[in-house]
């Protein structure tokens, strides 16, 4: 490989580094049970953890009706990369603003939360249409997964500093554990913020591709650009189906993201056990990412990630289960096994099913199917958690979830998926 197109790639790759601080340190591991324990202070921890789903729902909302808008609107502008770049602002001053939250203060949490959330899933939609361009069919899987495997390095590395941060708050100066949680809140939008800059200076905007009779006004082109994606359904009718799928098994995969922690956090769980668990799935996720890149190679990316789908729905039954801190690491490296590989392979598959060209609004439905499973998933966690007073039933409901879209994946036909789109 050329030094610099392996340049263009490991800047690409260099985002999910950046961007998983976020999804390691906020979404995962330290904000939640700071949520639960200081932010939800006058909350009951059951309440608490149905709030926070209710937080995911309504982030997910806004991303998912503005996405695929934006998505056209970048295609037709050719301003990928600039909308990358002001999602990213978005949410890395909305992590920066988490600091100032304190005790009792859920609806501000919740507010800074949902900002920030809208700026990494909106962000994530443009980066994730670069893929496309930067990767061949040959190698798309095998970046797709090389840049999850950095985001899990990135992101653990970063945990690690906040989990010092949280245990030994005097040996960093800061006064006491929650502080330390604050303070991490700072090192995620500084991380998040330098590790940027790789992809938005050394990879290209992709070249313009303008649309027969499409109007010269960026919103009405866009709209149109979104009305003509809707009437080629049946011509990408594989991309299509792929949707469905991901759109019900991400929603199993992104509840159990964000609810682990404050579900832990309601079983009387520590902090240390519950953060370092997390930390675990982050390392772990290093090598079984790669790894399901190279098994896609052997047996086909749709394969790998119905086996990811199966072990997930053990991962699910066996939440039911959890009573002490040793069941949560030994589910937490489970999870390690197929986080990673599974929606690594979930997007390099996507990007083989749909045309170049409009890689920016076909990737804005991928995220909406995504940010729909986000509504959905964290709803029925809170919602079945205040109806039973224990989110444990919660937990196994995600099951239908793997299934499902393990169903209607093989349906999915890659190869005429591919003929299609290209």
């Amino acid at each position: 490989m050329e030094r610099s197109r392996r340049k263009i790639i490991l800047s690409w790759c260099m985002y999910d580094w950046a961007n998983s601080a976020f999804a390691a340190t906020i979404m995962a591991a330290v904000l939640p049970f700071f949520y639960s324990s200081v932010a939800g202070a006058s909350l009951s921890k059951t309440t608490a953890s149905s709030y926070w789903g209710y937080t995911n729902t309504i982030a997910m909302l806004i991303v998912a009706f503005s996405a695929p808008i934006l998505g056209a609107l970048a295609d037709h502008m050719g301003m990928k990369k600039k909308f990358l770049a002001g999602f990213a602002a978005l949410g890395i001053a909305s992590t920066v603003s988490l600091v100032s939250v304190g005790r009792g203060e859920w609806f501000l949490a919740s507010t800074f939360y949902i900002l920030g959330m809208v700026g990494f899933s909106g962000g994530n939609n443009f980066y994730d249409s670069l893929l496309p361009h930067v990767a061949g069919d040959e190698d798309i899987d095998r970046i797709s997964s090389y840049g999850y495997a950095m985001g899990y390095l990135g992101g653990g590395l970063l945990l690690i500093f906040n989990l010092a941060m949280i245990m030994k708050p005097g040996f960093f100066g800061i006064p006491d554990a929650e502080w330390g949680a604050r303070y991490s809140f700072v090192t995620v939008a500084i991380w998040w913020a330098v590790f940027s800059i790789p992809i938005l200076k050394n990879v290209s905007e992709p070249p313009i591709v303008p649309i027969a009779g499409e109007s010269s006004h960026p919103l009405r082109a866009s709209l149109q650009r979104l009305s003509l994606t809707f009437h080629n359904l049946r011509k990408y009718r594989e991309a299509f189906k792929f949707l469905a799928a991901f759109w019900l098994y991400n929603d199993g995969i992104g509840t159990i993201i964000s609810m682990a922690v404050i579900f832990g956090a309601e079983i009387n769980i520590a902090q240390e056990h519950l953060i370092g668990a997390i930390l675990a799935v982050q390392f772990v996720g290093i090598p079984f990412s790669i790894l399901f890149g190279h098994l896609a190679g052997k047996i086909g990316p749709k394969r790998a990630i119905l086996l990811g789908l199966g072990i997930y729905s053990g991962i699910a039954i066996g939440g039911y289960f959890i009573q002490t801190a040793l069941h949560f690491w030994l589910l937490a490296i489970l999870v390690g096994f197929v986080q990673g590989g599974t929606q690594a392979l979930s997007r390099s598959l996507f990007g083989t099913l749909i045309p170049k060209s409009r890689s920016a609004e076909f990737y804005s439905f991928y995220d909406v199917s995504s940010k729909f499973a986000g509504i959905i998933g964290p709803l029925v966690f809170g919602l079945v958690g205040q109806m039973t007073g224990s989110s444990r039933l919660s937990i196994v409901a995600l099951v239908i979830f793997f299934i499902g879209g393990g169903l209607i994946l093989l349906t999915v036909d890659e190869k005429e998926g591919r003929r299609k789109a290209f």
